[in-house]
């Protein structure tokens, strides 16, 4: 009688179907809930002839043992190299290689518990109604991204407040991943024309659909709490409760800025950003984005035999999201060509318009260099997405 050894692979049911995983690495797969049986009963230390009969009496019939070991071996499922270290799947072009625990499940868990999730939609509604009732409080970018007189420094300070904002929404993934007991890892990418970070949550396919959400919305509830409070001390100062020295108050406009943007960028569900993820789970999809993209390739005839294939083998709920979620898909350029226009446009006009006065002086005069440091550091990320993008490309 022969034992197999597996990885400690995870097993979670999905409807009709179960996801059986490697948390280590991030491979996950969706199978046959006869697979699901196998997978338990090895790991419960069953022979593969005691796999065999269990999996024979879910089924109603004998089962191709034999195939479903080669298939776990070439998931890497097996624990045929105890001393070889399994790199985890890539998802980013830039990314960490271990996975990131630190904070305990047990402190983490109380930030995001009921409670704490009925505090964050009440700070949300919050956040609305101050714009609603105080639009004056709504960020002006050409204005309130700029904290001094002197443009190209405050320039210079926008940048560590995005990547201070964005720290702290990817941390927040992070810390609700940790509360539902994961473990993340962090990464850059593009979104579109935009270098983005993000956090690799591959292991949510480990735990059940309802534990899920917490991880995936972590990030804008740090966005929520963030931006209420910095809401709440422009509402002191605009009410003449606090009367701080004016740069103070520039720079909670600029923060503003900052958060809001960032918040109206993670609703955009055709950019795989939070609520992109949100839906997906929502509706048990398991791979929308491609799915997305083989029915935008049927419509516009470009589909070929190989890629007509993928269709067919897709889950129902990819097929049924993908048939709308392409056409949202397309709309979306033009939702994030007029985010674009209206939260980074306006910064970059000014920035660039401020340069050249700078630039006609000639590299002789240390305005030149001054301004040419700003405009790089401003234009820096967007050069780096585009570079992101032809190695995408180059490796096609």
């Amino acid at each position: 009688m022969t034992t197999v050894r597996l990885r400690p692979l995870t097993v979670v049911g999905e409807g009709e179907e179960v996801l059986v995983g490697d948390p280590a690495t991030g491979m996950f797969v969706a199978m046959p809930a006869v697979g699901g049986v196998v997978v338990a009963a090895l790991l419960r230390g069953a022979t593969e002839e005691e796999a065999a009969a269990e999996a024979a009496a879910f089924a109603g019939e004998p089962v191709d043992l034999p195939a479903f070991m080669a298939t776990l071996a070439e998931l890497g499922f097996l624990d045929d190299r105890p001393d070889d270290e399994r790199r985890a799947v890539r998802t980013a072009p830039i990314q960490m290689r271990r996975w990131l625990a630190g904070v305990s499940t047990r402190v983490a868990r109380p930030f995001f518990g009921e409670v704490a999730w009925a505090c964050y939609v009440v700070l949300a509604l919050f956040c609305l109604a101050v714009f609603i009732t105080s639009p004056s409080l709504l960020p002006d970018p050409a204005e309130d991204a700029f904290v001094l007189d002197d443009v190209g420094l405050s320039a210079l300070l926008l940048m560590p407040f995005v990547l201070v904002s964005t720290a702290l929404h990817e941390g927040g993934h992070w810390l609700a991943a940790r509360a539902a007991g994961l473990t993340a890892r962090f990464g850059v990418d593009r979104r579109m024309m935009l270098l983005v970070l993000e956090t690799d949550l591959s292991q949510l396919w480990s735990v059940p659909r309802r534990r899920r959400f917490g991880p995936l919305l972590g990030g804008m509830a740090v966005d929520v709490v963030v931006l209420a409070a910095l809401l709440t001390a422009r509402l002191l100062i605009q009410k003449g409760v606090w009367s701080p020295e004016p740069v103070v108050d520039a720079t909670l406009a600029a923060w503003v800025f900052v958060k809001l943007a960032g918040l109206l960028w993670q609703c955009m569900i055709f950019l795989r950003t939070d609520l992109y993820g949100v839906l997906v789970h929502a509706l048990g999809c398991r791979d929308l984005w491609r799915v997305k993209t083989l029915l935008l390739r049927h419509a516009f005839g470009r589909l070929t035999r190989a890629q007509a294939a993928e269709v067919v083998r897709a889950s129902p709920a990819d097929l049924r999201a993908g048939r709308w979620f392409r056409w949202v898909w397309l709309a979306g350029f033009a939702v994030v060509l007029a985010w674009f226009v209206v939260f980074v446009l306006p910064v970059v006009v000014s920035v660039l318009g401020w340069a050249a006065g700078r630039f006609v002086l000639g590299p002789l005069n240390p305005a030149f260099w001054y301004a040419l440091l700003c405009v790089a550091l401003l234009l820096g990320p967007y050069v780096m997405a585009a570079g992101l993008a032809v190695r995408e490309h180059v490796r096609r």
